[in-house]
């Protein structure tokens, strides 16, 4: 994927990706964003499109149970968390719930994937995990139960990690049952 931006640091001016896009070279994707005609669409391309436009941001939640495989579910929405203070983005084309995190909690434990050529920043599961106790009145405790249980399940992180992370995001107190029950 590609915005015109992205061509105009190498020399190549943004018209020429509109021109791509009428001869059918290129699939516009959204506002502002171009990717190969001929492409192959992966399941997490929506993840991709949302890094492209805020490389700032970090998918979360129940976006990043999903890429994970940590959730039965199939969010129809990309959950995004940004900083207190930056700017929410505006959606063009893609479902969008933005959650702020702020302090160690948004900066702990970011990982990086490429996504149909795309560099995202996406919570690691133990994280992740965490998370879903911190904003288990958006998610549901069910869900953060479940996440638990399948992170633990498929050892995509340790006791210690869950408790590490757990602290971070100030929940240890909440987790603590939960992880003694299922550990």
């Amino acid at each position: 994927m590609a915005r015109p931006r992205d061509l105009e640091a190498h020399g190549i001016p943004g018209r020429y990706l509109g021109q791509l896009a009428r001869e059918g070279l290129l699939e516009k994707v959204g506002r502002g964003l171009y990717a190969p005609a001929d492409a192959a669409v992966s399941e997490h391309r929506s993840l991709a499109e949302v890094a492209k436009r805020t490389p700032r941001g970090v998918i979360c939640l129940l976006s990043a149970l999903s890429f994970h495989g940590l959730t039965t579910q199939s969010p129809f929405e990309v959950w995004l968390a940004i900083g207190p203070k930056d700017r929410a983005p505006r959606p063009a084309g893609v479902g969008l719930r933005v959650v702020r995190f702020s302090g160690k909690a948004r900066d702990a434990g970011i990982q990086t994937a490429v996504i149909d050529g795309v560099s995202v920043r996406v919570y690691g599961p133990a994280k992740t995990v965490a998370d879903c106790f911190k904003f288990r009145s958006k998610v549901g405790v069910d869900v953060a139960i479940e996440a638990l249980r399948d992170c633990v399940a498929q050892k995509l992180s340790s006791a210690d990690e869950l408790a590490a992370y757990a602290r971070i995001c100030r929940v240890a107190q909440v987790m603590q049952p939960y992880m003694e029950a299922i550990l």
